[in-house]
């Protein structure tokens, strides 16, 4: 199976919703190939992918103010179904003549879902008080002519409706978030059941039909410089390329001084002795550490790295491009990566940058590949495992592009550097050692650079203070932090404590996403 328009299943029109592409992954867990475009798609674009499906996700705007956020209304004409979520919901409500207004009070959270009829396709296995997930200020009043109400919920009369003959279902709350209880039933219902949408699309077709892209985008004696970080994300994208084009790939591990501990003999020894793909090492350890110093606030942090790793790249490509072979630069950017950083495909609102994001500058003349930038953290496992990577590899948890230097807080120097990677390499030995690495999503420390006063051996101490962090997810866009044993936790702060001097005060991290991120800058 090809990737290619004519494959489309169901395509989601963007309103800037953070929680868009988990539409898309949520599907792709069936089995049904989604893509998603912004809201203002052309219709001939529309028209050409022949989806059998069109979902209207939310988004941060309200659809009684001016300039709010249209599709082309034709989309309605199509002869498909439509599903509206949230600001979609509302979008559908107002264009068909119902009332959209402001809620009295923002509904924020879990709420009860009361099904009116649960003979209805929408909501074919969906359990009666099922939980699902709200993030709305706006509200449906009152319903267009042909409209009908299929479920409420206590805060929110309106949480489900549909006009049968038009073809077009809406709800208020977001089935894509894990916090809906059965919110992939409904959303697979509507694929499939009302639909008709194919289920046969998995991470092998993916594999397959994105090799044969990269064959076809690098042809001939063109070559691919690769940014390895070691982590699974640009493990994978190398793994990938070296069975696109082989030799053609020149993968580099830009050492920055700013990984764990062991990290760059690890990473050599895996591409070495794993995926028998020659790597090379370029040191840039000082460059980093010299431009970071005095250096506090988070953005400037990640800018900073970006464009000295940027840079480092174009110094590499040009030792292996005398001839000018290469012409184009991979990378392993994920979506999170993505919706966090730049409205890609729709108006979605900036949460921070990423090193990895944004394109290149101009003065670096390569082409940017970026095979991953769809995907998920657990769909790029998959697709490792369908390339033959091995399991301890792929099981890594993520680690940022920026490295311990977003773990810092403040100005990043060698001393702290060497203070967090030891009681970074306490923790994580931990969790392998009482069997919890697996069972948690992430989980690193931080130095906060907070010192406090202690008592060590009877005499006064004033040191610094590692906060540990872990959390559960399954994507990296929401999570929740991990309930870890006591005792576990016990167990590190004695260790870190004891084993690494200038800490004297071991935290931990209880905030959950949101209203936090997972990492601290």
């Amino acid at each position: 199976m090809r990737l290619d328009s004519h494959c489309v299943e169901i395509l989601v029109l963007d309103f800037g919703s953070q929680y868009t592409q988990l539409i898309a992954r949520r599907l792709r867990e069936y089995g049904v190939y989604t893509e998603i475009v912004p809201y203002f798609e052309k219709l001939e674009s529309i028209k050409a992918k022949n989806p059998k499906g069109i979902i209207l996700s939310g988004g941060p705007a309200s659809v009684y103010e001016e300039g709010a956020y249209k599709p082309d209304s034709r989309v309605f004409e199509l002869g498909i179904s439509v599903l509206g979520i949230c600001y979609g919901m509302q979008y559908i409500a107002h264009f068909f003549g119902g009332s959209v207004v402001r809620a009295e009070a923002q509904e924020f959270g879990k709420a009860v879902l009361e099904i009116a009829d649960s003979s209805v396709e929408l909501f074919k296995g969906v359990k009666q008080d099922s939980i699902v997930w709200m993030s709305h200020a706006d509200k449906v009043e009152s319903l267009p002519s042909g409209f009908v109400e299929l479920a409420k919920s206590g805060n929110t009369h309106y949480c489900a409706i549909a006009d049968f003959t038009r073809q077009v279902y809406a709800l208020q709350f977001h089935p894509e978030v894990v916090h809906s209880e059965c919110g992939g039933e409904i959303l697979k219902n509507f694929a499939v059941g009302i639909c008709g949408a194919d289920t046969s699309w998995n991470m092998r077709n993916f594999a397959e039909a994105e090799i044969v892209k990269l064959r076809e985008k690098v042809l001939g004696d063109s070559k691919v410089l690769c940014a390895v970080s070691g982590g699974v994300d640009s493990s994978v994208v190398a793994t990938l390329l070296y069975r696109a084009i082989g030799e053609n790939l020149i993968p580099v591990f830009v050492d920055t001084g700013l990984l764990r501990k062991g990290e760059r003999e690890a990473v050599e020894a895996m591409f070495r002795e794993n995926l028998k793909v020659p790597l090379i090492v370029a040191d840039a350890r000082e460059l980093f550490l010299g431009r970071l110093k005095g250096v506090t606030d988070p953005e400037k942090k990640r800018k900073i790295i970006g464009e000295t790793f940027i840079e480092v790249f174009e110094a590499e490509a040009k030792k292996h491009n005398t001839k000018g072979e290469i012409k184009f630069l991979a990378q392993g950017t994920l979506y999170p990566d993505v919706i966090e950083s730049v409205s890609v495909k729709g108006p979605s609102k900036t949460i921070k940058s990423h090193h990895n994001v944004g394109g290149l500058p101009e003065w670096m003349k390569f082409e940017l590949i970026e095979p991953l930038r769809e995907l998920f953290k657990d769909e790029v496992r998959a697709l490792g495992r369908e390339l033959g990577m091995p399991e301890s590899m792929l099981m890594r948890h993520p680690f940022p592009g920026p490295g311990l230097a977003i773990r810092i807080m403040g100005e990043v120097n060698s001393e702290d550097l060497e203070l967090l990677k030891e009681a970074d390499s306490v923790f994580i030995e931990e969790l392998h050692k009482w069997g919890l690495y697996d069972s948690v999503w992430q989980a690193f420390c931080v130095l906060l650079n907070v010192r406090s006063v202690g008592v060590m051996g009877d005499n006064r101490t004033y040191d610094n203070t590692i906060c540990v962090r872990a959390v559960e997810a399954m994507d990296g866009m929401t999570a929740s932090f991990s309930h870890l044993p006591h005792a576990f936790l016990e167990s590190v702060s004695n260790r870190i404590i004891n084993e690494v001097a200038g800490i004297n005060r071991v935290v931990y991290d209880i905030t959950s996403k949101p209203p936090g991120t997972i990492e601290w800058e």
